[in-house]
C-alpha cells in the first residue's frame, strides 16, 4: 500500500507528525493546565488529597478508553440476510481494490464511516452505513459512497494520515462550548492542516467518479448534504419532541421519506448545509464544502467497464429486513446505551427501556404539530421577551423598528448569548438567522389567522397567501434584517390585518 493515489495529498512526514503534536498539544492543554494547578496546589498546601482524587477521577476513564474494547456500533448486516446490499459492497470493494475482511453494519442516522477493528486476535475493517441513505439513495448513488469511503480505507490508511486526522478531531471538538480562549493557538494549526484532509476527500471523489462515474458521483454527493442536513433538522427533533412525551415514532423513516419528496424540504436542507459550511471560520470541517466538491468532479457519465455500478439502477436498493431494520434504529435514536443493557432516554437521564416507550405513527398526527421549526413557540416567546413586549405584534415592531435603526444585533444576543463566545467574522451572520427565525415564529400564526395556509406539510416557514402566492418568511426575513429594510415585513403584517387593525 503506497499511501496515496492521484490527486492525492503529497505530505512531508516532518511536517505531518509536527502538526499532530502541536495539535495534540493544544487539544489537551485545558486538562494538562488543570493538572499542573492541581499538583502545584498540593505541593504548596502540602495535601496529597489535591492530587490523589482529581487522580481517581480521572483513572476510569482512562482504563475504559485503554483497555475496555468498543462495541461495534450499528446493527450487522449479513450477506445471507441481505445479499442484495452484501453484493454492491463487494462489488465496490473489488473496484476499488479494497481485499481487507469487511464488516458490513447498519446505523440509524445518515452515515457512511469505515474504521478499523480488531476481531479474533485480527484486524478487519467495520463499513458503517445510515439506514436514511440505504433508503433514499439509488442504488448507484449508495454505490458510489461505498466507494468513496473505501478509498479512504484503501488509499490513506496509514499511521500518519490517521494520527494527524485524530488530532485534527480532537482538536476542533476542544473549541465547542466556552473554551474559545483556545482559538488563538488552535484556528492556525487547524487552517494550515486543513488543506490535506480536503484533498483527501476530493481524491476519495475522484476514486468513485472513476468506479461508478463523474455525474452518479456529483449526485451522490449534493443527494447525502441534503439528506443528511434535513435528518439532523426534522427527524431528529421528530423523535426528541415524542421521546419527553414518553412515545417512540415506528413510521420515523417512512415519514422522512415522504419529507424528502418535497422540493421545499430540500430547498431549506441545501440552505442550512451552505449556512454551517460558511460558519467555519476556526477551519474545523474535514469535508470541502459541496459547491467545491461537485465542481472538481468530471462529467464523465457512467463508470466504466463491464458489470459498472450503473447496472444498480435508479431505485433504492431494498432491504428484505426493512421494517425490523428500521424499527431497531428508530428505538436506538430514542434512546441511549445505558449502564447494565438498559437504555437511556435520549433527553432524560433516568433508566428507560424500548418496551417503556409507546409506539406512534407520525403520519397519522397532527400536521401542524411537527412543523417545522418545532420550537416555533419558544422562539416567539425569546422575541418578546428580548423586546420586553408582552404581545406578537408588539414583539414584531419593536424588532422592526432596531431593523431600521441597525441596533438589531443587541435583540439576537438577548435571545442568544452564545453569540459572544463566536468569532466577530460569524456573528452578524448567525445573529442575523436567530432573529429572523425568532421573527417568523411570531409573525406565521397572525398570518394563518388571516387565512393564509402552510404550503408545506412539514415546514411552516413557507406560506400560501388567499391570492395563491407562495412566499417563503425565513428567506424576506434575513433579506429585510440583513439589509436593514423592515418594509417587506410591514407589508406581510399589513396583510394579516394586525397593524391596520390597531391603526384603526
Amino acid at each position: 500500500m503506497d499511501g496515496r493515489i492521484s490527486g492525492g495529498p503529497q505530505v512531508s512526514a516532518v511536517r505531518a507528525w509536527s502538526f499532530t503534536a502541536a495539535m495534540a498539544a493544544v487539544a489537551w492543554l485545558p486538562l494538562i493546565g488543570f493538572l499542573l494547578l492541581i499538583a502545584a496546589g498540593g505541593l504548596v498546601w502540602g495535601g496529597w488529597q489535591m492530587i490523589a482524587l482529581p487522580m481517581l477521577w480521572l483513572l476510569p476513564a482512562l482504563y475504559t478508553r485503554a483497555v475496555l474494547p468498543d462495541a461495534l456500533p450499528g446493527r450487522a448486516v449479513r450477506p445471507d440476510d441481505e445479499p442484495e446490499l452484501a453484493a454492491l459492497v463487494r462489488d465496490m470493494a473489488e473496484r476499488t481494490g479494497f481485499g481487507a475482511p469487511l464488516l458490513v453494519r447498519i446505523v440509524p442516522e445518515p452515515a457512511v464511516l469505515t474504521y478499523r477493528v480488531r476481531i479474533g486476535g485480527g484486524h478487519a475493517y467495520a463499513l458503517l452505513l445510515g439506514l436514511p441513505l440505504v433508503r433514499a439513495l439509488s442504488a448507484t448513488h449508495l454505490a458510489a459512497v461505498i466507494a468513496h469511503e473505501l478509498a479512504h480505507e484503501r488509499h490513506f490508511d496509514d499511521r500518519r494520515t490517521r494520527a494527524l486526522l485524530a488530532a485534527r478531531v480532537a482538536l476542533a471538538e476542544r473549541l465547542e462550548g466556552r473554551l474559545r480562549p483556545l482559538a488563538p493557538l488552535a484556528a492556525p494549526l487547524l487552517r494550515a492542516t486543513q488543506p490535506w484532509p480536503w484533498q483527501e476527500e476530493l481524491a476519495a471523489d475522484a476514486e468513485a467518479a472513476r468506479v461508478v462515474g463523474g455525474d452518479a458521483a456529483r449526485e451522490a454527493v449534493e443527494r447525502v448534504a441534503v439528506i443528511d442536513a434535513a435528518f439532523d433538522g426534522i427527524a431528529q427533533d421528530w423523535v426528541e419532541d415524542l421521546v419527553e412525551e414518553g412515545s417512540y415514532p415506528v413510521d420515523l423513516y417512512e415519514a422522512f421519506d415522504l419529507a424528502l419528496q418535497d422540493p421545499l424540504v430540500r430547498a431549506r436542507a441545501a440552505r442550512e448545509d451552505a449556512e454551517e459550511e460558511a460558519l467555519d471560520v476556526y477551519a474545523t470541517a474535514t469535508h470541502p464544502p459541496t459547491a467545491v466538491r461537485t465542481a472538481a468532479l468530471p462529467h464523465t457519465g457512467t463508470g466504466t467497464g463491464t458489470g459498472t455500478s450503473a447496472a444498480y439502477g435508479s431505485a433504492p436498493l431494498v432491504l428484505r429486513d426493512a421494517e425490523v431494520v428500521a424499527e431497531w434504529c428508530v428505538q436506538r435514536l430514542a434512546c441511549a446505551d445505558g449502564p447494565g443493557g438498559t437504555l437511556q432516554a435520549g433527553g432524560g437521564g433516568g433508566a428507560l427501556r424500548p418496551e417503556d416507550l409507546k409506539p406512534v405513527r407520525l403520519l397519522q398526527l397532527d400536521a401542524d404539530r411537527f412543523r417545522l421549526p418545532a420550537d416555533g413557540g419558544h422562539r416567539a416567546e425569546a422575541l418578546a421577551a428580548a423586546t420586553g413586549q408582552s404581545s406578537p405584534t408588539g414583539a414584531l415592531r419593536a424588532a422592526l423598528d432596531a431593523v431600521a435603526d441597525g441596533d438589531w444585533y443587541g435583540l439576537a444576543r438577548r435571545m442568544r448569548p452564545q453569540l459572544r463566545w463566536l468569532p466577530a467574522a460569524v456573528r452578524r451572520s448567525l445573529g442575523c438567522q436567530v432573529l429572523a427565525s425568532a421573527m417568523g415564529a411570531a409573525l406565521v400564526p397572525l398570518l394563518l389567522e388571516a387565512g393564509w395556509s402552510c404550503t408545506s406539510r412539514w415546514m411552516s416557514t413557507v406560506l400560501t397567501a388567499p391570492d395563491g402566492t407562495v412566499v417563503d418568511l425565513y428567506e424576506v426575513l434575513v433579506t429585510a434584517v440583513d439589509g436593514g429594510d423592515p418594509a417587506p415585513v410591514h407589508a406581510l403584517l399589513d396583510k394579516s390585518g394586525t397593524e391596520k387593525a390597531e391603526r384603526a
